[in-house]
């Protein structure tokens, strides 16, 4: 028999809603979670049974959008959610890592947590309700977890911090920050800033804290009435105490003899054969060596960690403010528009950056509409940057997740499309890696960039911090290492510039931590961004005053949005003739701007010229230069300004009498004309007779204007018909005349 229970509380101006025992009831622990419109289905399902020697939690959280949730048939050709999009793998990240923390040492059962996200009302982000829902769900089915938690966002307008700022009131706000944790304290941040302070960043982490704390009661609340039965807990037995035991009296020595060694591929080597031998040890005296691997990792830890806050000093022989040696070089490769190589220590990113037109832009289509990206930074992670060999194949999470960290730490620096309209495609590859390899890649990007000349506000820097938290103290670690980030307790990494925070992440792998050493570890991180800002510097200061030869030049005009069309033609003719002849890529918005981008300067120039003729009107009066492209008996018609034709009568082709038409102008014929005026359906009139085709200079006062149609020469006289010919073959003209290019009516002559 299944039971129904729901708890409802009013948070952030919105009903927060969790209902458990009406879906996916055979789930360990589901939860329909609802914050607005916004409805995520989460649910928790553990195996019983670990499985023999597995010495690794395995942990899986999958937090999934169906297209219907916002009323979306799936793009594609298979219409079908497919795999998991790059917004959804962030997703499943900010799930796992406040929830990972909370399950017991030693608990080896596998855990699978999904998040459905089944309604989207366009306001409210689905991440956190679902990171809500999950905890829920983790909560009431009885695997071990230490939780709640709770998640909140946090914006922040004019001093001001938003709880759960809507999707409309997040784009006019300083700061998106996502705080997780418990009621004792915050598990998780992330974030992305328009260079706040790092008072104000505190602030808001713990303005976050404090306002999901009521959700935390609810689900405490809602678990008091429908939480399962809780598994027992894991405990040592007296074999394994005493397996630990012959494993540190064995391997004390000898390991902590090995992370004397300050060189990485030398220390490994010596931790590697003293572990080793401890195997191998066990094994000859017939003891248990499928969980040696777990145990050795925690004496590993318990070394480190001990030495660390007894010396003050750490395994690389540094203290704990000191940042490694830094080598920042710019201009790395020849015909790339812009590249560096950011080394600090034994981490190393090898950064290059592609500027591209609004073509090359990434369009994105997520619940909440279809959108394009003009900035992309994609980081990968090969394993020789380990001294491994591996397999090569698509980003994993880590990959992107790391990538979009630094993605979110250069965003708030770039200029407008306005002021620079290019695409532009970051990449870094890693090519060492001991220490924070993201923040390596923050580096990296903003010295890439500048090389291609992508005016930036200000150069970004950023760096890794480290904890180390026991009973008897606990020290922040500067720019941490590899292993100091495996074995330590958090893993606060902080980017910014000179005036202040761009993004902070942070994870903590024990239960929580204190504002005051969030305090201390933002304080030293900010010194050592400005010491690395600053070597950073030695190789270049800001952006360079123009992009790489090898890079496309993009121009940007305007035109009359009611122009357009002309611009693009009928099936879009008039536009691929363009890009045709010149070479240019040409994008064209709907509010009238153009961007115009060729490596060729006379290439650019030709296209401007054509498209501003094709939208520039005639002048009575002006000489223009202009082509025939159709003769008749009556005149010629001449291109002219774009795509715009005229007619030049027969009359005014040359002085004196003309026979044929063929006789002065042949199609093809490049020649000047002068507008004379219009017709009374708005066709142009032009002559030849009138300019020098010679030099282009208006004749009209030498040769004198012909009088027009309806004027008398002589005391209102119509003139000499002689010439005017039988009325009726007039009109069989009439009906014969040809229709100019680009024109839907025929144009008559005189």
């Amino acid at each position: 028999m299944f039971n129904y229970f729901r708890k409802e509380l009013d948070w952030g101006g919105r009903k927060l809603v969790l209902e458990t025992g009406k879906i996916a009831r055979q789930a360990d622990g589901s939860v329909l979670a609802r914050y607005g419109d916004t409805i995520v289905l989460c649910t928790a399902v553990g195996v019983k049974t670990a499985k023999p020697g597995q010495d690794f939690f395995p942990l899986t959280v999958n937090y999934q959008e169906k297209a219907f949730a916002a009323g979306k048939i799936p793009g594609g050709f298979f219409k079908r959610e497919g795999r998991p999009s790059e917004a959804e793998v962030l997703k499943s990240r900010l799930i796992d890592r406040p929830i990972r923390p909370l399950f017991p040492e030693g608990f080896r059962n596998e855990v699978q947590v999904v998040a459905t996200v089944v309604s989207h009302d366009l306001e409210n982000d689905p991440d956190i309700v679902a990171m809500i829902g999950c905890s829920a769900a983790l909560t009431l089915s009885g695997i071990p977890f230490f939780g709640p938690v709770a998640a909140a966002r946090v914006g922040y307008k004019d001093g001001q911090y938003i709880l759960n700022p809507t999707s409309d009131h997040m784009k006019d706000t300083a700061l998106d920050l996502v705080v997780a944790g418990t009621s004792e304290g915050v598990l998780m941040v992330e974030s992305e800033a328009q260079e706040l302070p790092e008072d104000v960043m505190l602030g808001a982490v713990t303005f976050g804290h404090k306002a999901f704390q009521p959700v935390i009661q609810a689900i405490i609340e809602l678990a008091e009435y429908a939480a399962k039965d809780p598994w027992p807990l894991p405990e040592p037995s007296e074999e394994e105490k005493a397996l630990e035991a012959r494993i540190d009296a064995l391997g004390r020595a000898s390991i902590a003899e090995g992370y004397k060694e300050q060189v990485k591929q030398e220390r490994y080597a010596k931790v590697g054969a003293a572990k080793k031998a401890v195997v191998e040890a066990l094994a000859a005296e017939g003891l248990e060596t499928g969980r040696a691997g777990a145990i050795l990792h925690d004496l590993e830890a318990d070394i480190v960690r001990n030495a660390i806050l007894d010396t003050g000093m750490r395994i690389d022989g540094r203290d704990t403010k000191t940042v490694r040696p830094i080598v920042a070089e710019v201009g790395i490769l020849p015909r790339a528009h812009g590249s560096a190589l950011f080394t600090r220590g034994e981490t190393q990113a090898f950064v290059v950056a592609t500027l591209g037109t609004g073509q090359d832009e990434q369009v994105i289509d997520a619940l909440e509409g279809e959108y394009r990206e003009n900035f992309m930074l994609h980081y990968n992670f090969p394993p020789y940057s380990v001294g491994e060999a591996g397999r090569m194949g698509s980003p994993g999470r880590r990959e992107i997740g790391h990538g979009k960290l630094a993605w979110r730490a250069v965003h708030p620096l770039l200029p407008s499309k306005d002021q620079f309209p290019y695409t532009m495609r970051v990449v870094s590859e890693i090519t060492e890696s001991n220490g924070s390899s993201s923040m390596a890649t923050v580096c990296g990007t903003s010295l890439a960039l500048m090389d291609a000349g992508v005016p930036l506000k200000r150069p970004v820097a950023g760096i890794a911090m480290g904890l180390i938290k026991e009973d008897k103290g606990f020290a922040v670690l500067t720019d941490i290492l590899g292993d100091e980030d495996h074995l330590g307790d958090m893993d606060f990494k902080v980017a910014g510039t000179e005036v202040g925070v761009t993004s902070l992440q942070m994870d903590i792998k024990i239960t929580s931590i204190t504002p005051e050493i969030m305090q201390i570890a933002l304080g030293q991180a900010r010194d050592g961004r400005l010491h690395i800002l600053g070597e950073m510097a030695k190789a270049l200061t800001g952006a360079r005053q123009d992009v790489a030869d090898t890079a496309p030049r993009i121009t940007v005009i305007n035109v009359p949005k009611e122009k357009i069309r002309e611009v693009i033609g009928t099936g879009g003719k008039v536009i691929r003739e363009i890009v045709e002849q010149t070479k240019c890529k040409i994008d064209i918005n709907d509010d009238g701007t153009i961007k115009i981008a060729s490596t060729d300067a006379l290439q650019t120039q030709q296209a401007i010229d054509w498209i501003r003729g094709i939208v520039a009107e005639p002048e009575i009066g002006v000489i223009y230069t202009g082509k025939v492209v159709k003769t008749a008996d009556f005149g010629a018609f001449v291109n002219f300004l774009g795509s715009r034709d005229g007619l030049v009568h027969i009359s005014e082709l040359q002085q004196g009498r003309v026979g044929k038409t063929t006789d002065v102008v042949n199609v093809g014929d490049a020649v000047k004309v002068k507008v004379i005026g219009f017709d009374e359906r708005g066709k142009v009139k032009l002559s030849m007779r009138v300019v020098d085709q010679a030099t282009g200079a208006d004749i009209t006062e030498q040769v004198g204007a012909k009088p027009q149609r309806g004027e008398g020469r002589e005391g209102g006289e119509r003139g000499d018909r002689r010439d005017r010919g039988d009325r009726g073959d007039r009109r069989d003209r009439r009906d014969q005349a040809p229709m100019p290019e680009g024109s839907d009516q025929p144009v008559v002559g005189e």
